[in-house]
């Protein structure tokens, strides 16, 4: 897909799911996940040609300059929407599918220092809750929602929900 459809593919999935874009103008100049995006695509092509030093300084770039990490290695299908964006970081060898709606604080991380794939594959239409941390060579399945700060370390398979119970509450009365 060249980069003036996928620029107005990502606009147009944060109009559809995203009721705070009043306008298509709105989303292109203040929306921090399709600046990261546009450089992920010309550092993805520099990736490519083996251009690695070019391309790490272009998404370092981004990172500064919108608080989203993607590895230029990092496979990235149509429709992905970063919502808020800070602080998320997609490793080298992770793989997303279409239609992935992610919040912030969010990462792909690895699990080895190896030279293979060791970030998760996320399907398509698969929602990922804030803080939430895929860890490893695994795989999401499709049309998954991750629970906000869910730790996820092993695979999950398609039309799942992930999520961390809920933390226990204890008040002065329980340590007297």
């Amino acid at each position: 897909m060249g980069f003036f459809k996928q620029l107005n593919n990502s606009i147009e999935r944060a109009m559809t799911i995203d009721p705070s874009a009043k306008s298509k103008w709105m989303v292109l100049l203040t929306y921090p996940h399709i600046k990261a995006l546009n450089y992920h695509y010309f550092a993805h092509k520099l990736y490519n040609k083996k251009h690695y030093l070019l391309a790490r300084l272009l998404s370092k770039r981004a990172r500064r300059k919108t608080g989203i990490e993607i590895h230029p290695g990092a496979k990235i299908g149509k429709g992905l929407f970063i919502d808020h964006g800070m602080g998320v970081v997609i490793g080298e060898t992770a793989i997303i599918g279409d239609n992935v709606l992610m919040y912030h604080g969010v990462t792909l991380g690895g699990t080895s220092l190896g030279h293979e794939k060791r970030h998760p594959t996320i399907e398509n239409n698969v929602l990922i809750g804030a803080g939430a941390k895929i860890l490893g060579n695994i795989t999401i399945g499709e049309h998954t929602k991750i629970g906000a700060n869910a730790v996820v370390k092993k695979d999950v398979p398609k039309f799942s929900v992930v999520f961390e119970p809920q933390p226990t509450v204890m008040t002065h009365k329980d340590f007297e």
